[in-house]
């Protein structure tokens, strides 16, 4: 008799994604061609870059003593801007790619093809990224390149990663969207899990982690239990991990909290990857089993 262990699978299932990546490329691309054609799409990036650009010029004039470059307060302004605005254009990539595929037709007929619906998933999940991506990079690009196209390479590399954690995030909320869209059949019913999820995370969770503290009356919360608090929610962590970086921690609340606490930017990069993997990971799971 042949025991199969877990080392044994992790060579078949590493093997079945690269016979699939030509397949999840392939769909990737696809998902970024119809992006490119989607008005909507456009639409949020201007609205981005536009966002972008306005608080650019009007926060890029540090005033008195703060001791910070103009892109310093930009990339502060832009992560507090992407908090709000990249998860819910994430969402609204996201939420109908399933749900609302099934309702015009042509996921029956994609399914059709020798197409596996893991490599749908993520070939979805990758194009969406990328118009994403795209999209962030290019509306905070030319915000940065406004006001700071001459500054030292500490302050570009501060912004680069504040991009790049965006993205990240970003990353996230597609994942969650992905999977509102395999667990429901109506574009409706998506949009509305969508919406929900954004006011969770963006804004609830936040106010009752608001009231704990004060409910706490003044007497502080052990580390670990704030460390799990912040790690549990994908907009805290991010918030952390940019308003905290030493170039910009001075000019954030966030500053005194990050040189306190055990989540260092690799293990709150981690967190974000994680919060990626696992509803990315149901969603695969949960569309496999699902009937159409």
């Amino acid at each position: 008799m042949t025991v199969t262990t877990n080392t044994d699978a992790l060579p078949r299932v590493r093997l079945q994604l690269e016979r699939s990546m030509p397949t999840i490329l392939t769909l990737a691309a696809k998902e970024v061609r119809e992006g490119i054609r989607n008005r909507w799409v456009l639409a949020t990036t201007l609205l981005l870059a536009a966002l972008a650009l306005t608080l650019a010029l009007l926060g890029s004039a540090p005033t008195g003593t703060v001791g910070a470059s103009r892109l310093d307060v930009v990339t502060v302004s832009l992560a507090s801007l992407t908090i709000f605005l990249v998860p819910l254009i994430a969402l609204l990539l996201s939420h109908d790619a399933i749900a609302g595929e099934a309702e015009r037709g042509t996921l029956l007929l994609l399914l059709a093809y020798p197409v596996g619906r893991t490599a749908v998933i993520l070939g979805k999940f990758l194009g969406q990224l990328a118009i994403l991506g795209f999209a962030t990079t290019f509306g905070y690009g030319a915000a940065a390149l406004v006001v700071g196209w001459n500054l030292g390479a500490a302050a570009w590399g501060a912004f680069a990663a504040m991009v790049a954690a965006s993205v990240l995030l970003g990353a996230v909320f597609l994942a969650l969207g992905l999977l509102a869209s395999t667990l429901v059949r109506q574009r409706s019913t998506a949009g509305g899990i969508a919406i929900g999820l954004w006011l969770f995370f963006v804004l609830i969770y936040d106010m009752a982690f608001l009231g704990l503290l004060v409910a706490s009356g003044g007497h502080s919360l052990p580390p670990l239990l704030i460390d799990a608090l912040l790690a549990l929610n994908p907009t805290d962590a991010y918030r952390l991990l940019t308003l905290g970086m030493a170039g910009t921690g001075s000019l954030t609340g966030i500053g005194a909290l990050a040189g306190h606490t055990a989540l260092t930017p690799p293990i709150l990069v981690a967190v974000l990857l994680a919060w990626t993997a696992a509803p990315l990971a149901l969603a695969t799971s949960v569309f496999a089993r699902r009937e159409l």
